[in-house]
């Protein structure tokens, strides 16, 4: 007999438990699914950071690639900017040039239609016309004739002719001519060109080596010869040879162009010796002379504490003369590859020139006179950069500062060897005696100098010298006694 077992009936305890397990199991479930879900999307996390890392990596190598045509791109603007600043620079110096050239041709061409006017053509015959056995016969000149007509010719009227009134001359050339011919009419008198003859060269020599040399330095002043004679007599310091000298060019220049147009037959001016060794040796400043400089011990009525700190701070730093100095404009201050320099050029436009060709020239300006306020001076619509400074009746700029340091030097007790002119010498003797590599023609070319082998190549070569090369050779100047500081305007 089979028995089937028996059901047990479920209770109420059962039943929580089946409920419960099944709870348990569906959270399981759920958390399985979540841990799932989450693992799913870290993964596509990683996969999306590791593309993003892929694409940086690539914009970086495609900077690095269009940085160097950048860098490329800059240097190529940096130099063709460079390039054209000087160009810049170049052909204004060569239009003022140019306008001189063609002033002075056009003054040429003048003087050559009045001096054909004036000679009278002689019977033009050819020497092929001639029997062989014939000597040649000079052609009659016309130098008489003109020599005649000179006699009204007197010396102060052919300057004024062919040096005065020429604008191609420098104001210094100017002024020069005007002392030296009042000092000749004075002795003289204005004499016809053609009465000066060797004789009176000599004796115009000779007064000269006796003139006192503060002649023409005071209001009231002897008459040529009465100084002269007063010089001997107190046994007062005469003129050096050296001034005697500048005379005697000054008026064989004049004469080397009478002789050129036959008005003169010959140059007495030309070919005299002349003692020029210096009577007193210009020398350096010394630090403790330069301590004594300050605003304070300046005295002028129209020039300016300001103008007087800043023009000897521009000297001390830059080895700039005295007359460069005094014809800076505002435009001359010019930002060359990225460096501020002093652009020394010739001015037609007010007669001014530098001293030679090689003073045409930039020259950067030194950070310390940046730092004491140089650039306080440039002002809208200001011609000059010291605006104060006046012009001589001579037209030319600095003479009266000029006699105003010369005082101030003498109240500080300063020797006679210090002069203006000394800050220049100071700029060269301390650049030339730097522990620097230096090259001998950059500091040639600061300081406006020839340069001592006048090549084609070393011309080139100093024409372009790199501004910053310049600028490395004026920031070794230093002066730790100096302390003259630009006042405030």
């Amino acid at each position: 007999m089979t028995t089937e077992p028996t059901s047990k009936a479920l209770t109420a305890t059962d039943i929580i438990r089946f409920y419960e397990q099944f709870v348990r199991d569906w959270e399981n479930y759920h958390n399985v699914r979540l841990e799932e879900e989450e693992t799913k999307h870290r993964v596509e996390m990683a996969q999306q950071a590791l593309q993003a890392k892929a694409y940086m990596r690539q914009v970086d190598n495609f900077l690095d690639i269009i940085a160097g045509h950048f860098e490329q791109t800059d240097a190529f603007l940096a130099a063709l900017r460079q390039t054209q600043a000087v160009n810049t620079a170049v052909t204004k110096t060569r239009e003022a040039m140019l306008r001189d050239e063609i002033a002075g041709l056009r003054k040429l061409v003048v003087d050559i239609k009045a001096s054909s006017s004036a000679l009278t053509p002689g019977p033009a015959s050819s020497a092929e016309e001639k029997p062989e056995d014939e000597p040649l016969q000079a052609l009659p000149s016309p130098a008489p004739e003109n020599r005649k007509k000179a006699r009204t010719q007197t010396i102060s009227a052919m300057a004024q002719r062919f040096v005065l009134n020429d604008t191609s001359k420098s104001a210094d050339t100017i002024k020069g001519t005007k002392t030296t011919l009042n000092l000749f009419v004075e002795a003289f008198g204005d004499l016809s060109v053609n009465q000066v003859s060797g004789t009176t060269a000599g004796d115009f020599h000779d007064l000269l080596l006796g003139l006192p040399a503060t002649h023409g330095k005071s209001k009231n002043r002897l008459p040529i010869r009465k100084a002269v004679e007063a010089a001997k007599e107190q046994g007062l310091e005469t003129i050096s040879g050296k001034t005697v000298k500048n005379h005697f060019s000054r008026l064989s220049s004049l004469w080397s162009m009478l002789v050129q147009r036959e008005i003169v037959a010959r140059n007495p001016w030309s070919q005299w010796s002349f003692n020029t060794t210096k009577k007193t040796e210009r020398r350096c400043w010394a630090d403790e002379e330069l301590a004594l400089l300050t605003p304070d011990q300046w005295e002028h009525r129209g020039i300016s504490r300001r103008t007087y700190a800043g023009m000897v701070n521009v000297a001390l730093y830059t080895g700039l003369r005295l007359g460069e100095i005094c014809n800076l404009r505002g435009q001359d201050i010019e930002n060359i590859q990225g460096v501020a320099c002093f652009h020394v050029r010739p001015h037609p436009e007010d007669g001014w020139s530098p001293k030679s060709a090689a003073g045409t020239r930039l020259v950067p300006i030194h950070s310390q006179l940046i730092k004491a306020g140089i650039m306080s001076f440039l002002k809208p619509d200001q011609h000059f950069l010291f605006p104060d400074l006046p012009t001589s009746s001579e037209g030319v700029r600095g003479a009266a500062f000029g006699q105003a340091f010369s005082k101030l030097k003498t109240k500080l007790d300063l020797p006679a060897e210090i002069t203006f002119h000394s800050f220049r010498h100071t700029v060269s003797t301390k650049l030339r005696n730097q522990n620097a590599n230096f090259r001998e023609l950059w500091i040639d070319r600061v300081l406006g100098h020839e340069a001592s082998h006048r090549s084609q190549g070393t011309m080139n070569y100093t024409s372009s010298i790199d501004v910053q090369n310049l600028k490395s050779v004026i920031e070794a100047l230093e002066f730790p006694t100096f302390r003259l500081n630009i006042p405030e305007s």
